[in-house]
């Protein structure tokens, strides 16, 4: 994080066997974690077996508002803002 570095959340962070990956989103800041598809692999909880896609994102926005405590509109401003920082998006 020190170097500027943002953290990518995929689908098994809503796995019931990642408690580990989730004891780690908790321990970061909303202002370096992107929401990832990994499409069309690793999809997550209740799609996870089959094929993944984009709009599957929500559920993954889901398990980081859970873990921080949160809103899913929380995490999507927070994720939609460091995507834009990231990619420059904006300037």
């Amino acid at each position: 994080m020190s170097l500027g570095f943002y953290l990518g959340v995929t689908g098994p962070v809503t796995y019931k066997n990642a408690a580990r990956r989730r004891e780690l989103i908790a321990a970061l800041p909303l202002d370096r974690l992107l929401i990832e598809t990994d499409s069309p692999y690793l999809a997550p909880v209740p799609h996870r077996g089959r094929r993944n896609e984009p709009a599957f994102v929500t559920h993954i926005a889901d398990k980081i508002a859970e873990i921080h405590m949160t809103t899913r509109t929380q995490v999507a401003n927070f994720t939609t803002a460091n995507a834009a920082r990231l990619f420059g998006w904006g300037d």
